[in-house]
């Protein structure tokens, strides 16, 4: 196990109508002017904003408003948020939706004291020193931003969708959970959801160091409970206990706990972030489709950690076949996507039947470096065999 610091100063406030409590938590931490950052629709219609809006009232909160956050969220509406926050100065920022809301509001909470243009962050070596604080109101649970330091922008202008990873200073003061607020998510919404998730967790499954059972144990047994309530949620929407738990395990599938002391791979995530940058698909369902892919590539050059997976998960017998039991893991997992939660698991499925390939994987490399570190080494016709497979 190699050596690690962590550091999750979160407040979680866990369970039905929890969210009137925003203002109190608001206060607690200080807030005396907030900007509320959310994307529309449900949260209007459900009234959940309203209910938010008066409880920062209660506690004589002063806010401004941000809306209009899309799905795979984009640089111009993080300008939008810094020029409002230059007019109305908030101490504080509460994203008020899933994952796209709350990395917006990170990266405005990282740009909001830099003098230089904020998506320097996300392309070059500058980091920021200091950001706004904020809290969050979770209404989707999939991308686990409530619980970490991490956030995802797409730059309209030249398509390139990347990170930043600041678990020092972009983590969420507190994130308020009420599972209620996600019965009426539609089930494709839902499915994307965990399948982010699984993947937040195979990412960091996926590694060399050695003697990380702790790791291997908790993220197994993550996978096998998702899948288990997954099932429950598909079938019930309404299924209270369902929620809950998927709802909690988006938040420990990405807030670290199952990556310390090891190395992690994160170039499925990358390649997929070329799809969705490229043709705007739901983040968590072209990781339904890159995943199972990458899983096919890992099982003919790295078969080890796939074949685990595969025996402790998928139920795969132990052949003594490493990479023949890492084929059929990855075959049961892309058939428990399609079959079970309804995902597409190829490009065409996806909604993408003539995808440009050379263009995606030129991009990554360029923006990845010409051979991608991890579980596997991959440089660039390693990852175009991977696309390949994603057409299957």
């Amino acid at each position: 196990m190699n050596n690690f610091t962590f550091y999750s100063p979160t407040e979680f406030v866990f369970g039905r109508e929890t969210e009137t409590q925003v203002g109190l938590l608001c206060k607690k931490y200080g807030a005396s002017r907030v900007m509320l950052v959310y994307g529309g629709g449900s949260v209007v219609r459900s009234g959940l904003l309203d209910k938010v809006k008066q409880s920062l009232t209660e506690q004589d909160i002063a806010f401004c408003e941000l809306g209009g956050v899309q799905p795979n969220p984009i640089d111009t509406k993080v300008y939008e948020g810094l020029e409002l926050a230059k007019s109305f100065a908030p101490d504080f920022l509460l994203p008020v939706g899933g994952g796209s809301t709350i990395d917006t509001a990170k990266a405005i909470a990282a740009g909001y004291y830099y003098e230089g243009d904020f998506w320097d962050f996300y392309v070059t070596p500058a980091r920021p020193t200091k950001a706004l604080p904020l809290g969050v109101v979770l209404t989707i649970p999939a991308a686990g931003s409530e619980g970490s330091g991490n956030t995802v922008i797409t730059n309209t202008k030249t398509h390139v969708k990347n990170g930043l990873r600041m678990p020092m200073l972009l983590r969420p003061k507190f994130a308020i959970m009420n599972p209620e607020l996600t019965m009426t998510l539609p089930e494709w919404q839902t499915a994307s959801g965990i399948s982010d998730m699984i993947a937040h967790i195979l990412e960091r499954y996926l590694s060399n160091t050695p003697d990380v059972q702790i790791g291997d144990r908790l993220a197994e047994g993550m996978i096998l409970a998702i899948m288990e309530e997954a099932e429950k949620v598909i079938a019930n929407p309404k299924d209270y206990e369902a929620r809950a738990n998927i709802m909690w395990s988006g938040t420990i599938a990405h807030n670290d706990t199952c990556s310390l002391g090891r190395q992690e791979d994160w170039n499925s995530h990358a390649m997929e972030h070329e799809i969705s940058a490229e043709y705007d698909v739901t983040h968590g369902a072209g990781l339904a489709v890159v995943f199972p892919a990458f899983l096919k590539y890992a099982a003919n050059h790295n078969p080890h950690k796939v074949a685990q997976l595969a025996h402790r998960v998928f139920g795969v017998a132990d052949s003594g076949d490493a990479s023949a039991d890492a084929h059929e893991g990855a075959k049961r997992f892309k058939t428990w996507l399609h079959d079970k939660l309804h995902l597409p698991v190829n490009f065409a499925q996806l909604g993408v039947p003539e995808p440009n390939i050379e263009l995606m994987n030129t991009r990554l490399h360029k923006l990845k470096g010409e051979v991608l570190q991890g579980y596997m080494q991959l440089d660039a016709d390693a990852t175009k065999v991977i696309y390949e497979y994603c057409k299957e």
